[in-house]
Formats: structure tokens, C-alpha cells, sequence
């Protein structure tokens, strides 16, 4: 409230008088049947008069709050214009909505008792607590309603930060101003004062002021509620300034003193003044001399400038028949490169015309070639068949022999105990087979995983190898940005301060016929640092270039250069004659475009050697720097580009000419940007993501590793458990082959063996068929692949022989191309040394020009000093040395008397400055005894206010303690500033009174509240909260305290009363006039939801 302490005091006072006289006035108005309760009825008449200037203005209609303190959600609670009583246990929010109250109307943490800053309401968890509190705005002090309209809600927004932001909304919602200001006037306007413990008593306020032991709390409770405190600051503040104001008139008399002596002595020599008359004359005399001497020095210059002018102008021929001749030789030159290139364009079309057919050719041949392998393939399967049946033919031929033979030698009981075996063997065997099937799966499977894995190992280790280089570029980057903080050199490399030294030490020894230029990037700076990536990536590797004007200078840096980065990658050379003056682009078919500026205009270049440099290398003065990629894509290749432009660059490095457009490789400008530490630690935060990156990489490596290493075990298990299994298999077979050759069938099971031999020797029969005609097939197919393959090589041969035919083509393309570059180079030489001449000329037309109109002016001003030509023998060093020496001689005399226009000067400076000072200090002390007479006065009316104010508690309180048969008594002591209440219960005398401190809790809380409603009556706010005042008394003391303050606040309807209280409030009657709002009983395991409410009236 401190902003408002100065503008406020004025206003307050005037209220506090305001109210006091319509107190007076409405005092010999009391009804008759109030003369049982006359305090209450002075409260009542107090109210009623305060209606017509408090009226509806000022008044709480609402309060919303979210992430507030530890809620989530509490609202909107609804007020009524009159009594309000919030109810609710510990922890419901009661306390929650006061605090919230105070701070979203201007008041501080500390005001609040709640904590020691803002930032401490906010609910963990929250970014920020927001509270909006509407007030009413109606009645003649309604504030700027044609603004706000009838009601102006605050809305208060507190970060984690502590940082507060208020919004003032009208009554649609508009917001109407976002500044504090604004709040503290309209605070202003309806005199509320959070911060007065009257308008809002917390529990800790009370706990300080009214329960406090100490006479002197109260005595400053009751200068606090009642605003004298604040004027008598006010006064002290004005007394301090009017001690300040006397010194100063002190200090100004002292000086005056002296200032006057100063005026008197200047007032002397004004008056002691003599004249330089003689010496004034010769001096007159010379500098005619000297004007028409220095006209004719100038004569003798001008004449042998003339002559050479003369010689200039005949010599331009020559530099016209060099210009002419190489412009010729140009012409030619791209003459015959056209006519190359369109010959090579040719060969070029026959190729691309050739090729398609050499590509179907070849797609033929390996159709072909496909078919062929697939008949090979059914070729050798024929043959793999015809070898099994002839093979099968001779083991069954063998049996059915053996089985002839060998019939009658075995019995029945054997041969079944043989079958029964080999059944047992072939059942194993085909589980066996199985089992060697299933893990030949497995073993694929596991193959096939390693194979993947491997692959995928070998690809994740490339990358990571991609990022490690990164990253090491990165870290590079880091330390030269690092080392560039104090030299902005290293940017350019760790070597370049030491050859930025060395050459200009072998420039000092003469090393050097022209000091080279470089780095260029250095050397250049940017109007908007915006455009940094777009000309690095413009400029490429000329940044880090250097520019020498001659050939054995190239060779002095290249020395010096081989020393300085040794084995490293040294900076460009360019070398090319430097030229005096910077070259005239709009000579040189320069782009201008009205809103884009090319690269030449986007660069500060104080050398012009490096702008001439940059411009015949790269043609800065025709390249556009446009920000946006599809703004440059619209202006190049539209129907109409820029005149002169052949490339622009967007601001991200995009490269744009007038059919294509290139994305820049590089996102930052690594030479150009301005801000380094921002390039540091964009680098080192990309280097922690890549770092970051490379450690899941190894981490997947690792994880890959493990799975390689556990798939190969599982494969070699596989292998040997594979192994085994055939091994056990071919053992079975063996035993069953044996089992098969001992075994004798009987002479019934010759039959099927015999018609399985005669269908064997079928299948021979048409196998062999089918074998002959696979040849056959096999024969032509390759026969057809061959003539395709030949075709397709005869073809390729021709392509061949027509690119053979296009090298020597090319060669000469390109030497065309040197001799083109070559002779352009030679007119761009001669031209440049025409164009020097031709300046030189008109440097010298320039000089004899200005050099004529210098001799006029000359002319003019000697006529002007002498109107006659004076003839002069003397030079006019020696007329110059002789009128210093009389100038010094009459400055010599004039020290010892004094200039005659400072002498004036001074005197009329001494005077004006004494007649200042005096006006001032006459002022100051005409200031300081007003003063004096308004501060009696206002101190006058402050002690009486203070008194008029004390006698008014006093009265108050002791006719509010008889409401309950109380008696009592104020003591003020202003001059020791305390304050004693001495109180008696009950009947008694009045010798009986006793201190506060010796009653019971509930009496000593009753003789508060009649305090609080005594300090009530006879101070102004449009609302009045008190925050549990109930919490010490017992229930009579509290059924009476309850009713003498509804009794008030029913005789105050424009005021608004908002109780605190944790008691239920079911006991009270049923008014229109009061509102309870009831909060929610705290959920001790969740504070953030919501808090309900309910009104009852």
C-alpha cells in the first residue's frame, strides 16, 4: 500500500471528516425506541448516513480460487450484499478464501500471516494459483462505471516464480486494463484497505493487536484501523523535507555572499577597458596580403594539373582497342564452345536414345539365361532320377535272386521275430527323421537370426561410428567457440591469431609489397544477424579465405602458412590486383530489388578490397538474401525474375536459382552468428542428445552382441545334437539293411517284388524319354540365349564406341571453356584497367574543377578583404609568421587588460547569475514560512481528530460492554502512545474495574468484539471480515457478541459483514439479510478436489 500512502492521505482525512460530520449530524436524529441501545442505534445512523457515500460501491459479490494454497478448486463462493458467515472445520478453506481476498486486492504475503512470499500460495504440484474476486459498482462513487459497468471482477494470476499479474474485466468479461495502478485507484475510490486490520482482521492479526498484552498493540491497533498512523508519517515526511529545504537556503546564502563579491570585481574591469586600435590596423593590412598571396600560390598549382589532364584524355584510345579486341576474342570464343557443346549434345541423344533398347536387350538375355538355368536343373534332375531307378533295378534283381535261393532255410518263428524287429527299427528311424527334420529348422532359424543380427550389428556400428565423428566435430566446435569468447579469430581455427601475427610482422620487415586481406569472414560483419546462416552458406570456404595483390606476396603467405598449419588443411589464396577504390556495381549489372537486399547490401565491409574481392569471386552484388524458402521459390521462379539476380538463399541456407532450389547442409552459422555463449550451448546440449544417443547405441551393440553370442551356442548345440541324431540314424539303417538281407520271404512274396522290378524298368523306359527331350529343350534354350547375349554385347559395343567418341569431344569442351574464362578474364582485366583510367580521369577533372572553383572562392574572398589586387612579393608563410607574432603581442596586451567581448560577456553572466540566486533563496524562504503556517495547522486538526476520535471509541465501547451489564473504561495516553482498557463484568462500581488480562477467556473475547465494533462505528470500508472471533468465547458471550454485530450490521445494509467461524451457525434466525456458506469438511487423503458449498438465507 505504500504507492497509495502519499495520494491517499488528503482523502482519507477528508472521508474521516466526512463521516465524523454526518455522524453529528445524524446523533440529534436517534429514533426514541432506540434509546434503550443508543450505541447501537449511533452505529445504525452511522450506516444509514455512510449510505450515501458508500452505497453499493466496493462490496464482495464473489471469490473463485484455483491451485490456491492446497486446493484445487474452491467456488465461486456468492456473497450477500449484507451478513455473510463462512462455516467449516479446520483445513475446509475458510482461511484459504480470506488470504486469497487480501492478496488478490493488493495486499502482500506478509499481510497475510500465511507466508513470507507469494510464490508460497501456490499448490505443489502447480505451475501457478489463480484468484478472481468480483466487486459491486453501483452508486454515485461507483468507479469509471461507463468502463466497467455495474461490477468489476479482479482477476489474479500468482506463478511458482512469485510473479503476480492482475486483469481488470468489466461486467461482459472484457479485460480493461492489466495494470496495478489502475487496482490501487480504484482501491482509492471505494477507501478499501486490506491491509487495515479493521476492514480485514486475520487470526494472527488479533492474536497481536487485540490479544496482545501490551498496551502499546493496542494503542497502535486503534491508530492503524483509524489511519492516523499513516498521517502522522506523513507529517514526519514533511517535516524532514521542509529541514531539508531550510539547509539548502542556508547553503544558497552562503553562496550568494561570494557571488556578490564576484559580480563587484567583474563590475570593475568592465569599467577599465582600453582600446587596441593600432595594432588592429597593421593586423587588417596583413591579412590582405595574405588572402592575395594565397590566390597566387594557388595559380602556380592549378596550371601543371591542367596539363596532365590534357595528356589523360588523349591516352583512352588505347584502353577502347584492348577492350574492343578481347570483347571479340570472347565472343568467338563462346561461339566455338556452343557449337562443342551442341556436338556433344548430340552424342549425348544418340546415347539416350541407344539406351533403352540396350536395356531391354539385356533384360531379354537374362529372361533367357533364367530359363536355360530352370531347364538345366530339371536336365540334372532326370539324371539323378534315371541313376536311382537303374540303381534300385539292380539291388531288386539281386534280392529276388537271393529270395529264390535262400526260400527254404529259414522257418516261420524266425522270420517273424525279424519282422517284429525291423518294425520296431523303422518306427525309431521315423521318429529319428523327425526329430533330425525339426532340428534343421532350427538350426536355419538360428542361422538366419546370426545372419540378421550381424547385419544389423555391422549397420548400428556404422552409425554409431557417424555420431562418434559428430560428436568430435561438435566438441571441436565447442573449444574454438570457447577460445573465440576472448578472440573472435579462433573461430576461423586454433592457427589463425598466430598467422594473423606472423604476417603482420613480415609486413612490418617489408616482406609484403600489399598487406593481404583475410580472413574474410573476419573481415565482414552483418546488418541482421537473421541472415548469419544464409551468407555462410553464400560465402562457403571464401570465409576462412585470404587476398593477396600479386603473385610473390602469394608465395611470403604461403610460407608463412605452411609454418603455421603444418600437415593441416591451410586456408584459399586468392590472388588478384588490388584496386584503390571500391568497384561501381551498378556498372556491373548489380541487382536492386525494392525489398530484398542482395549480399553485398547486407554486409558492413570497411575495406573495399575484401568487398571487391567477395564481388568478383562469388558476385555478392547479384545474389538476393530473402528470409522465407517459399517467398525466394515465388520471386526467382516466377515469370519475372529480379533483374541481374541469378541466385538467392533464404535465411536456413536454402539455396533458390530459376528452376531449382537445394536444401543447405548445415543449420548454423559456425563464423557470422553474434551470439557465442547461445552457439555454446546449443552445441553442448546437442552434444548431450548425441552422447545420450551413443550410449543407447552401445547399448543396443551390446544387447546385439549378447544375442549373437547366445544364437551361436544354440546353433553348435544344435550342430552336434544334429550329428548325433544322423549318427544314431545311419546305425539303425545298417542294423536294418543287415536284418533285410538275412531275412528269407516265402516264396508267395516273390510276386510284388517281381511286378515292382517290371514297373522300375516302365519308369526307366519313360524317364529316359522325358531326359532325351529335356536335352533337346536344354540345347535350344541355350542356342537362344547366346544369339541374345550376342546381340545384347554388339549393342552395348555401340554405346561404348559413341561415348569413346564423346571424350575428346568433352577435352575440347573444356579447354573451349579455359579459353572462354581466359579471354574473359583478359576483358575483365582490360576493362577494369579502362575504367581506372577513366576514373583517374575524372578524379583529375574532379581536382582541377574544385581546384578552379577553391581559386574563385579564393578570388572572392581576398576581393572580398581587398576589393584592389594588392601585389605581393613575400610568400604567405612569411605573412602568416608575422600575423601570429602580432596576434601574440595583441593577446599578450589583452591578458593584462582583458578581452574586451569576455570582460562584457562575464560581467553580464556574474550579474544575471546574482540576480537568480537572490530570486531563488527569496523564493525558498517564502516556501518554507507557508509551510510552517499550513503544517500548524494540519498538526492542529490532526491532534484534535485524534481526539475527537478517541472520546468517539470510548463512548462507543462503554455503551457497547452495557449490552451485557459490562462496565468499562479506555485510557488514551498519545503521548506515550498506549492504550489501557480496564473492564468489570457484571454490576459492580466502578473501582472495581479490572484489567483484561485478568478476565476469562470468553469475557476477554466478549470486550474485544465490543472493541472491534466501537473502532466499526467511527471508521468507513465498504466491507468488514473477521476471521473466527468467536474461537475464546463461551456460548452466552458468543450468542451476545452474535447478536450485537448482526444488530450493527442490520442497521448497515450497504455494508457488507464477513464472519469466519467454525461454529455450525444453526442457531441463528432466518434473515434475508444473512448468507452461510458452508465448506466442505476437509478429505484428508485427497485436498484437491473440489470444495462444495451451500447458501442459505
Amino acid at each position: 500500500m505504500s504507492k497509495r500512502k502519499n495520494s491517499s492521505v488528503s482523502e482519507s482525512l477528508n472521508k474521516r471528516v466526512r463521516a465524523v460530520e454526518e455522524e453529528d449530524d445524524d446523533n440529534d436524529n436517534v429514533d426514541d425506541n432506540d434509546q434503550d441501545d443508543p450505541v447501537l442505534s449511533q452505529v445504525q445512523d452511522g450506516g444509514s448516513g455512510g449510505d450515501d457515500v458508500v452505497r453499493d460501491a466496493g462490496i464482495v459479490e464473489s471469490i473463485t480460487l484455483k491451485n490456491f494454497m492446497c486446493h484445487t478448486l474452491l467456488g465461486p463462493f456468492a456473497f450477500g450484499s449484507n451478513v455473510n458467515f463462512v462455516v467449516g472445520n479446520n483445513g475446509s478453506g475458510k482461511s484459504a478464501v480470506l488470504t486469497a481476498l487480501i492478496v488478490a486486492l493488493g495486499g502482500n504475503a506478509q499481510a497475510t500471516n500465511r507466508g513470507s512470499s507469494l510464490k508460497g500460495f501456490v499448490k505443489e504440484g502447480e505451475s501457478s494459483a489463480d484468484v478472481s474476486v468480483t466487486l459491486r459498482n453501483r452508486g454515485k462513487d461507483a468507479y469509471k462505471p461507463e468502463v466497467f459497468g455495474p461490477a468489476i471482477t479482479v482477476d489474479l494470476r500468482i506463478t511458482r516464480e512469485g510473479l503476480r499479474t492482475y486483469k481488470l474485466k468489466s461486467k461482459s468479461g472484457q479485460v480493461v486494463s492489466t495494470k496495478k495502478e489502475e487496482l490501487m485507484s480504484m482501491l482509492d475510490n471505494f477507501n478499501i484497505q486490506v491491509n487495515n486490520p479493521i476492514s480485514v482482521l486475520t487470526q494472527e492479526m488479533s492474536k497481536y493487536f487485540l490479544h496482545s498484552k501490551g498496551e502499546g498493540d493496542k494503542y497502535k491497533f486503534f491508530m492503524k484501523a483509524t489511519q492516523l498512523d499513516q498521517m502522522r508519517e506523513d507529517f514526519v515526511y514533511i517535516k524532514s523535507t521542509k529541514h531539508v529545504t531550510a539547509d539548502k537556503v542556508e547553503q544558497h546564502s552562503e553562496h550568494l555572499k561570494d557571488i556578490k563579491q564576484n559580480y563587484r570585481e567583474k563590475e570593475e574591469c568592465y569599467k577599465s577597458l582600453t582600446s587596441l586600435d593600432e595594432m588592429s590596423t597593421k593586423l587588417e593590412e596583413l591579412r590582405k596580403q595574405m588572402a592575395w598571396a594565397l590566390v597566387t600560390e594557388m595559380e602556380k598549382e592549378l596550371e601543371p594539373m591542367k596539363e596532365k589532364l590534357q595528356l589523360d584524355r588523349k591516352s583512352t584510345e588505347k584502353y577502347d582497342e584492348k577492350v574492343d579486341e578481347w570483347k571479340h576474342k570472347v565472343e568467338e570464343s563462346e561461339k566455338k564452345y556452343k557449337q562443342i557443346q551442341e556436338q556433344l549434345e548430340g552424342i549425348t541423344q544418340q546415347v539416350q536414345d541407344l539406351q533403352p533398347r540396350c536395356t531391354e536387350l539385356k533384360a531379354e538375355a537374362q529372361r533367357r539365361n533364367t530359363l536355360l538355368k530352370s531347364c538345366e536343373v530339371t536336365v540334372h534332375r532326370c539324371k539323378a532320377n534315371l541313376r536311382d531307378l537303374e540303381k534300385d533295378k539292380a539291388q531288386l534283381s539281386t534280392r529276388i535272386n537271393d529270395l529264390k535261393l535262400s526260400i527254404s532255410q529259414t522257418t516261420g518263428a524266425e522270420s517273424q521275430a525279424r519282422t517284429e524287429h525291423m518294425e520296431q527299427i523303422k518306427a525309431e528311424l521315423e521318429n529319428i527323421t523327425h526329430h533330425i527334420s525339426t532340428l534343421s529348422q532350427q538350426t536355419d532359424q538360428y542361422q538366419h537370426a546370426c545372419t540378421r543380427l550381424k547385419e544389423e550389428h555391422g549397420k548400428i556400428g556404422r552409425e554409431l561410428a557417424v555420431l562418434q565423428k559428430s560428436i568430435d566435430a561438435n566438441e571441436r566446435n565447442v573449444r574454438t567457440l570457447e577460445s573465440s569468447r576472448s578472440n573472435r579469430l579462433r573461430r576461423f581455427g586454433e592457427h589463425m591469431p598466430a598467422l594473423l601475427t606472423a604476417i603482420e610482422e613480415a609486413h612490418k620487415r617489408g616482406q609484403f609489397k600489399q598487406k593481404p586481406r583475410g580472413p574474410l569472414g573476419y573481415l565482414i560483419s552483418l546488418k541482421d544477424p537473421e541472415l548469419a546462416l544464409a551468407v555462410e552458406v553464400c560465402l562457403k570456404g571464401q570465409l576462412q579465405a585470404f587476398t593477396c595483390d600479386n603473385y610473390e606476396d602469394e608465395k611470403v603467405l604461403q610460407g608463412l602458412m605452411a609454418r603455421a598449419y603444418q600437415g593441416g588443411r591451410r586456408p584459399t589464396i586468392i590472388t588478384s590486383q588490388f584496386i584503390p577504390r571500391l568497384h561501381d556495381t551498378t556498372r556491373r549489372r548489380a541487382v536492386n530489388h525494392p525489398q530484398y537486399p542482395s549480399v553485398l547490401q547486407a554486409l558492413e565491409i570497411e575495406d573495399h578490397i575484401v568487398a571487391n574481392c567477395l564481388i568478383d569471386q562469388r558476385g555478392i552484388e547479384s545474389i538476393l538474401l530473402i528470409k522465407n524458402r517459399t517467398e525466394a521459390r515465388r520471386v526467382m521462379q516466377s515469370r519475372n525474375p529480379p533483374q541481374n539476380c541469378y541466385l538467392a538463399f533464404s535465411k536456413d541456407g536454402d539455396q533458390i536459382d530459376n528452376s531449382r532450389s537445394y536444401t543447405a547442409d548445415q543449420t548454423r552459422a559456425n563464423y557470422l552468428s553474434g551470439d557465442v555463449e547461445e552457439e555454446i550451448r546449443h552445441l553442448q546440449k546437442e552434444i548431450e542428445n548425441q552422447k545420450a544417443q551413443a550410449t543407447r547405441i552401445q547399448q543396443q551393440i551390446k544387447k546385439i552382441n549378447e544375442d549373437i553370442k547366445q544364437n551361436e551356442g544354440l546353433l553348435r548345440r544344435t550342430y552336434m545334437e544334429q550329428k548325433t541324431t544322423k549318427d544314431k540314424a545311419t546305425k539303425l539303417q545298417l542294423e536294418l539293411s543287415d536284418l533285410q538281407n538275412v531275412e528269407e520271404p516265402q516264396s508267395e512274396d516273390l510276386n510284388p517284388l517281381e511286378e515292382e522290378l517290371q514297373e522300375i524298368i516302365t519308369k526307366i523306359a519313360s524317364k529316359r524319354a522325358e531326359y532325351e527331350e529335356t536335352r533337346n529343350q536344354m540345347a535350344n534354350l541355350r542356342t537362344s540365349y547366346e544369339e541374345a547375349e550376342q546381340e545384347y554385347k554388339r549393342h552395348k559395343e555401340q554405346i561404348n564406341t559413341i561415348r569413346e567418341e564423346a571424350d575428346p569431344i568433352k577435352d575440347e569442351l573444356s579447354k573451349t571453356d579455359q579459353d572462354v574464362m581466359k579471354c574473359k578474364h583478359h576483358k575483365k582485366h582490360y576493362e577494369e584497367k579502362r575504367s581506372t583510367h577513366l576514373h583517374n580521369i575524372q578524379t583529375l577533372e574532379a581536382n582541377v574543377k574544385s581546384k578552379e572553383q577553391e581559386h574563385q572562392a579564393s578570388v572572392a574572398k581576398a576581393t572580398e578583404i581587398s576589393p584592389e589586387r594588392v601585389e605581393v612579393r613575400r610568400t604567405a608563410k612569411s605573412l602568416d609568421s608575422e600575423i601570429t607574432r602580432l596576434k601574440a603581442k595583441i593577446s599578450s596586451q589583452q591578458e593584462q587588460q582583458g578581452d574586451r567581448e569576455e570582460i562584457v560577456r562575464q560581467y553580464h553572466e556574474a550579474l544575471e547569475s546574482y540576480k537568480n540566486l537572490t530570486h531563488q533563496v527569496k523564493n525558498l524562504n517564502s516556501f518554507i514560512k507557508c509551510l510552517d503556517n499550513v503544517m500548524n495547522r494540519r498538526l492542529y486538526v490532526y491532534a484534535e481528530l485524534r481526539r475527537f476520535l478517541s472520546a468517539r471509541c470510548k463512548y462507543y465501547f462503554d455503551s457497547m460492554l452495557k449490552q451485557r451489564g459490562y462496565t468499562g473504561s479506555m485510557t488514551f495516553d498519545h503521548k506515550n502512545e498506549t492504550l489501557s482498557i480496564s473492564v468489570q463484568p457484571g454490576q459492580g462500581s466502578g473501582t472495581d474495574l479490572r484489567d483484561m488480562r485478568s478476565l476469562s477467556g470468553g469475557e476477554r473475547s466478549f470486550s474485544t468484539v465490543c472493541f472491534v465494533l466501537s473502532l466499526w462505528a467511527i471508521t468507513e470500508a465498504p466491507f468488514r471480515c473477521l476471521d473466527e472471533f468467536d474461537v475464546y468465547m463461551d456460548m452466552v458471550n458468543r450468542r451476545i457478541s452474535m447478536d450485537m454485530m448482526l444488530k450493527v450490521a442490520a442497521g448497515q445494509r450497504k455494508r457488507q459483514f464477513i464472519f469466519l467461524t467454525p461454529q455450525s451457525m444453526s442457531t441463528l434466525p432466518v434473515s434475508e439479510n444473512t448468507h452461510i456458506l458452508r465448506m466442505k469438511d476437509p478429505d484428508r487423503s485427497h485436498n484437491d478436489s473440489p470444495t462444495n458449498h451451500d447458501n442459505h438465507q
